[in-house]
């Protein structure tokens, strides 16, 4: 091909699928989830209901696996027949059990659990560890990893006798994994005694892939005071208390200068005149990190119901004024002198029963997401100019509801004989006869805000997925679901690549999942000519 010719798009679509490419893996794997963003979001493509369950047990979702019965089954969503030409024919298919693991005990349940998908260029023990694994917690304090793929037993820790283990959360994101007990409420013979129970919980702390223990964490009202919670994020303890307070430490800090001795898993420890083997029954991991006076405090600040959110490019922080009359406003602040952001009170213009929500941009752009029922603001963190050591708040695009249907409900009509009557009331900005956003969220690899706007018809509600541009806000695609959207129950809605897929709680914990995938309905040689002229699009930028 000679230099004053046009790259040949068979020769670029041959190259690539033979791994012949210039440019790095990094480079071919954006144009793919560019090539499938533009087919998503395409006329000719449509999402298919392609299974439909339900459940006595709550349903889980996670990175393309759904999970039933306490994690016991594992059912792939991510199962595609008729691909070809990488994605310019696709062919919806039910998703496929992938594992079930053998019934348990009620004591031997999994009551929570984390995804753990291998890292990138790190060199790992055993050939198991570069595969996805499921990390749980089950009801008898037990610690497992569990093959993401079979639901094999691959590694499992005791964690303790002397507290209820319940709860698991990432503290740094694939990396290092908090968990929390229930909160310790003492012996029946003491609360009758008003005797209170010193400790509050327990935090345990490790490094995935693999495990090893950081240290056994002990909340305790005599140092902290009468704190109702805490929990661990980013390296960073965060306790909270009923007044509104929230207080901001250093966890490392907290490690090195309380902790009382170091323990290692698979290890014999003595420890308070009993020798065991650490992380394994009935020894477990004692707790080896209790703080006997009151750490350095990074930060402080009120704020209604304890809502606290850090974010943005510089730092900023988002509170609730602490008094009950300010719920719905929120304070945009820098963490650094706590100062108010120029248009940092944000405050949405709406009668509802729900509360709207804010919070920062997933993306890592350093915006603000502010969600109302019939508007969903995307704000912008700047300098304000000739001032670079202040910022402002600014609007970088709104989504609204579809009211225009709604618009003449309120106007006055006219009677056959001349009379004109005015309507006595208004709707609610959240009214189910109007369309409401319920949720929004963002999918990070196609770069899409996803929002799920429900309207009440006659009886029943009816909600449609809709996908914006993250940058700009324009409504590229919508997607209607099919089944009926009731407001009194809980939903969850998740859009990953090419999948949708709707978790529904309702009343008597019934749980059901619909699950779409994305289906090309036309025929195939136009379906081809399309794909062609994407990628010439693509490849001439």
């Amino acid at each position: 091909m000679g230099p004053s010719q046009k790259p040949n798009v068979c020769r670029r679509l041959s190259r690539r699928a033979l791994g012949f490419f210039s440019r790095d893996a990094g480079v071919v794997q954006r144009t793919n989830l560019g090539i499938l963003r533009a087919l998503v979001c395409s006329e000719s493509t449509k999402f298919k209901n392609v299974w439909t369950t339900h459940s006595k047990s709550p349903i889980a979702y996670e990175r393309g696996r759904i999970y039933f019965d306490n994690y016991r089954c594992c059912v792939s969503s991510t199962d595609s027949s008729g691909l070809l030409l990488g994605f310019c024919f696709y062919v919806a298919s039910e998703p496929r059990k992938l594992y079930e693991m053998p019934k348990c005990s009620k004591s031997e349940k999994i009551e929570d659990a984390l995804l753990w998908e291998c890292p990138v260029g790190e060199m790992l023990p055993n050939t198991s560890d570069y595969k996805s694994s499921l990390i749980a917690l089950t009801a008898h304090n037990w610690l497992l990893r569990i093959s993401a793929t079979t639901g094999k037993v691959l590694e499992k820790i005791y964690l303790a006798s002397y507290c209820k283990f319940r709860y698991l959360s990432w503290d740094t994101p694939q990396e290092v994994i908090a968990v929390k007990s229930a909160q310790s409420k003492g012996s029946a013979l003491a609360q009758q005694a008003g005797i209170q129970q010193p400790v509050l919980l327990y935090l345990a702390v490790f490094h995935v892939l693999p495990f090893s223990l950081i240290g056994i964490l002990e909340i305790n009202k005599k140092i902290f005071g009468s704190v109702t919670d805490a929990t661990l994020s980013h390296g960073i303890l965060i306790v909270m208390y009923s007044s509104g307070l929230v207080r901001l430490y250093s966890f490392q800090a907290i490690t090195e200068q309380f902790m009382q001795q170091k323990l290692d898993l698979g290890c014999a420890c003595r420890w308070g005149g009993t020798t065991g083997t650490v992380g394994e029954a009935p020894f477990g991991i004692p707790c080896n990190i209790k703080i006997t006076d009151t750490p350095p405090l990074l930060f402080e600040v009120s704020s209604l119901e304890n809502a606290f959110q850090i974010g943005g490019h510089p730092w900023h922080y988002i509170i609730t004024p602490n008094k009950k009359k300010q719920k719905g406003v929120f304070h945009i602040c820098a963490l650094k002198d706590n100062s108010l952001a120029k248009n940092g009170v944000q405050e949405m213009e709406c009668c509802s029963l729900e509360s709207d929500w804010i919070y920062f941009h997933p993306d890592a752009s350093g915006r603000i997401i502010h969600v109302g029922p019939n508007q969903v603001k995307v704000l912008k963190l700047s300098e304000v100019e000739n001032n670079s050591a202040q910022h402002q708040i600014s609007e970088d695009f709104v989504i609204l509801a579809d009211r225009e249907k709604n618009k003449n409900e309120n106007l006055p009509t006219v009677t056959a004989s001349g009379r004109v009557v005015k309507k006595s009331f208004n709707l609610l900005d959240d009214d189910p006869e109007q369309e409401t956003f319920k949720i929004v969220d963002y999918e990070d690899e196609l770069d899409l805000l996803s929002v799920v706007a429900v309207t009440q018809i006659d009886a029943e509600g009816k909600a449609h997925l809709d996908f914006h541009c993250n940058e700009y806000g324009t409504l590229l695609k919508s997607i209607p679901l099919v089944e009926s959207w009731d407001v009194t129950y809980s939903h969850e809605v998740y859009f990953d690549r090419d999948l949708v897929l709707h978790i529904e709680q309702k009343p008597s914990r019934v749980f059901s999942c619909y699950v779409y995938q994305m289906a090309n309905v036309k025929d195939f040689k136009q379906t081809v000519s399309e794909f062609f002229f994407l990628i010439c699009r693509l490849f001439s930028c």
